[in-house]
């Protein structure tokens, strides 16, 4: 991508609007309940089944997102592009997780955002998150473009 679409990328739309203004320190939690749907099973024991990493990166940046999303200009979205976390602790099943989203660092091209999980017992999971701004139209478009180039 070349920088002129990038620098569009942190930019209001066309309509006289502003660049986006700063969204560091923006926070967002959301929580869930460990359930069958996201707990694994492939320890084979009932017992043992705990909030899947696949899940808790989901919610991560579900949240994320969740948090600038309200801030973006009509027609923007945001995607994820860096994830860095580790997962500490288990969360088993019927264990209320709260996941939190704060935006630490903002730059034309991305978002970081410092993530984390908890539930009653203490931090499950931590790290880093970046995202991409983007002109959701825009982006279908490269992705329609990158399909004809695959036939």
């Amino acid at each position: 991508m070349n920088e002129a679409v990038n620098r569009r990328q942190m930019e209001a739309p066309p309509d006289g609007g502003n660049e986006m203004d700063s969204m560091v320190g923006r926070k967002r939690q959301e929580s869930i309940v460990v359930s069958d749907e996201t707990a694994v099973s492939f320890l084979g024991h009932e017992g043992a089944r705990v909030l899947g990493t696949p899940w808790m990166i989901l919610w991560m940046e579900r949240t994320s997102r969740d948090a600038v999303k309200p801030l973006l200009p009509a027609g923007w979205d945001t995607v994820g592009t860096v994830v860095n976390v580790r997962h500490l602790s288990a969360a088993p099943i019927g264990a209320k997780v709260t996941f939190h989203a704060e935006v630490i660092e903002q730059s034309e091209k991305r978002l970081v955002f410092k993530v984390s999980a908890e539930a009653a017992h203490g931090l499950v999971g931590e790290g880093l998150h970046e995202r991409a701004p983007i002109d959701v139209e825009r982006f279908a478009a490269g992705l329609a473009k990158k399909k004809q180039a695959r036939m």
